[in-house]
């Protein structure tokens, strides 16, 4: 077994989910290629994952997929396809043989999160890992939750399970902690709950966040870290987050030059 570099993440691969169509961001290009500070968005999420040390990165393709391999073309990329696009669980699901025999951990990132640090990547395999969990979630707490999965957690605080909006009870869309969409699951444990996720939601999709619940029912431990920057978890779904990405990323490369 070759050493661990320092700041290296050994034993977790990484899969980035970036197969949707964005129809919100009203464009014919792929959501993830959009361009934030010059470049795409899901190459700043590439950048935070490799920053943090893991090297084996499988990226999940479907709308125009030929044309998002081509802007991140990189020989040390995996591939997935997602066609058609039933939901993030599916997409995940997609990656089941690249990983067969794999019993490292994994992380789930999104592909229009750029303003995620690598620090926060590895304080969130550390919580995974000192908590012996079957799978951790990346949360945050937001003054205006809107459009957010919901964390409910027990009154031992461990996560229960992650509620999307639009399936949410009026008492818990009031619920101000919210689901990145960023996870380190034990590979093993994330591909046995995948397989009893089912489609019975408003959307008709498999949502990962099931796995959660599912995990649960099995008796195994699911824990959560809290991002101190909830900005880091902004996802881009709209021209108008895109405008709100690009500002911070603009303000944060004037304080490196400063600080520098």
């Amino acid at each position: 077994m070759k050493p661990q570099r320092p700041g290296e993440s050994a034993g977790v691969a990484a899969i980035v989910l970036a197969a949707g169509l964005g129809k919100r961001m009203r464009s014919d290009l792929p959501k993830v290629l959009h361009p934030a500070r010059g470049r795409p968005l899901v190459a700043h999420v590439l950048d935070a994952v490799r920053a943090a040390g893991i090297e084996r990165v499988v990226v999940v393709v479907g709308h125009q997929a030929e044309r998002v391999r081509a802007a991140l073309s990189a020989p040390v990329l995996e591939w997935a396809l997602q066609r058609p696009q039933l939901g993030t669980g599916h997409a995940v699901q997609q990656t089941r043989e690249l990983f067969a025999g794999y019993a490292g951990d994994v992380l789930v990132l999104c592909g229009d999160t750029p303003l995620l640090r690598p620090g926060t990547l590895r304080e969130l395999i550390d919580t995974h890992r000192t908590t012996r969990a079957a799978a951790t979630v990346l949360t945050a707490t937001l003054a205006d939750p809107t459009g957010y999965g919901r964390v409910l957690r027990g009154a031992d605080g461990e996560v229960l399970r992650i509620v999307e909006e639009r399936d949410a009870s009026p008492s818990q869309k009031a619920v101000r902690e919210i689901n990145s969409g960023l996870y380190v699951f034990a590979a093993p444990d994330l591909f046995a709950a995948l397989a009893q996720v089912r489609a019975d939601n408003a959307q008709g999709e498999y949502y990962l966040t099931d796995t959660l619940a599912i995990l649960r029912r099995a008796g195994k431990r699911v824990s959560a870290w809290c991002c101190p920057d909830a900005r880091e978890v902004l996802g881009v779904n709209d021209p108008q987050q895109l405008l709100e990405v690009e500002a911070i990323l603009a303000q944060q490369e004037k304080d490196t030059v400063r600080d520098g």
